[in-house]
């Protein structure tokens, strides 16, 4: 289907909450703007001052997070009655460099970059936002509405939790939210029920014994053997202690000992992550993990210090919340828009506010037609084709207005 053939799609017709040219050239500067100047996790005031000047702009009243960075915002007045429905972005970027070509909306600032979709999922709420605030104007939001634009998502555990401790999920009686999938074409989303993203944590291990010779192994613990024996066998022994329909996966990403060839070392490092498709399994594994590292290392006379990181919980999609995100999407551009999608090894910080209400994540699908490069996320060439803005703004206002609120 064409994008020229928009005002024609399903539904368009008797749902308001459409985007208007003017608004939809906006956004797309807003979204470049962002793209051009990101900001790490807890340091996102820039970004933060721009969302906040262009809601009061439209006559709203953002609150900025107790942290400094990231904000909330009403639109409508919450009585106490009917809970509301919260619509959610990430605001952080990438430390990495951001290595498009011939793009004119490239990152400005070294190493940094949006390589996430984060700028796209920002520019979708706020975009949403200002045209729900238009039709709360004009008497014909059915009941009020919740932005929140979250700090930190890529810093574990995530800027979610300090998010919930400023208060806000008061109020809110269901949550939604985007991430970009450069694996599913603009205009279209991928939905799942359950599990759709995976849990995340990180793992730091330290491994010290007596160094010595090279010539005389058997007087020292030989740490660069421990080390790799920790690296190869820990991944295979936890495999074996939990049902492999769990998923559960520690894959390491640094290794580092040694100075010099005939020197057996006395200090060695080694971090990665441990990632988990199933809630119970992920609860149980820093057990398995601590237990699985220290029998390692002590078969190899070496000392361990474990530090694990909790990172996040998987997110787990509520099915009444997905039909939500469903009906809003057939009302815009047809149920032959939906797909489903895989439950992803990617942890997203989105599980924390679905521990207290429910909630539904959607696939937002920014890979333009045609194009079967592969723009992975967390890549410095990643892009997203920009009609991805239009498609997220008019599914969340639909979900907005078709929300049963009970």
């Amino acid at each position: 289907m064409s994008r020229e053939s928009e005002a024609d799609l399903p539904g368009e017709a008797s749902l308001p909450g459409t985007l208007t040219d003017a608004l939809r050239t906006e956004l797309v500067a807003f979204r470049r703007d962002l793209h051009m100047h990101p900001e790490l996790g807890n340091q996102e005031f820039r970004t933060t001052a721009a969302i906040k000047a262009r809601l009061e702009k439209a006559g709203l009243a953002p609150r900025v997070l107790d942290a400094g960075t990231g904000l909330m915002c009403d639109i409508g007045d919450w009585d106490g009655g009917r809970p509301m429905l919260a619509l959610r972005a990430d605001i952080d970027a990438l430390p990495i460099p951001d290595t498009k070509v011939d793009c004119a909306y490239r990152s400005t600032v070294p190493d940094r970059a949006h390589a996430c979709g984060h700028d796209v999922h920002t520019t979708v709420v706020l975009g949403a936002g200002l045209v729900l605030a238009e039709l709360h104007r004009q008497g014909r939001l059915p009941r009020p509405v919740r932005l929140l634009f979250q700090p930190a998502e890529e810093v574990l555990p995530g800027g979610a939790a300090d998010a919930i401790e400023s208060g806000v999920l008061e109020g809110v009686g269901r949550m939604i939210a985007v991430h970009c999938d450069p694996r599913v074409d603009a205009g279209r989303i991928g939905l799942r029920n359950g599990p759709i993203t995976s849990a995340c944590d990180r793992l730091e291990v330290a491994l010290d014994g007596p160094g010595g010779h090279t010539a005389r192994p058997h007087l020292t613990t030989d740490l660069v053997t421990a080390v790799a024996r920790v690296a190869a066998d820990v991944p295979a022994v936890i495999a074996r202690r939990v049902d492999a329909r769990s998923g559960l996966a520690v894959t390491w990403g640094r290794i580092e000992s040694g100075h010099a060839c005939n020197v057996i070392p006395q200090h060695a490092e080694l971090s990665g992550t441990v990632r988990c498709l199933d809630l119970e399994a992920w609860r149980q594994a820093p057990d398995l993990v601590h237990a699985a590292i220290d029998e390692i290392a002590t078969l190899h006379r070496a000392k361990s210090v474990i530090n694990y990181v909790r990172g996040v919980p998987p997110v787990v999609n509520d099915p009444v919340v997905t039909e939500l995100l469903r009906d809003a999407m057939t009302s815009r551009c047809g149920a032959q828009s939906i797909e489903s999608t895989d439950q992803s090894l990617g942890g997203e910080d989105f599980s924390w506010y679905l521990e207290h209400v429910p909630g539904a994540m959607a696939r937002l699908g920014v890979r333009r037609p045609g194009d079967r490069r592969v723009r992975d996320l967390h890549q410095g060439d990643f892009d997203a084709d920009e009609h991805a803005i239009t498609v997220g703004v008019e599914l969340f206002t639909a979900a907005a207005l078709l929300d049963p609120g009970r």
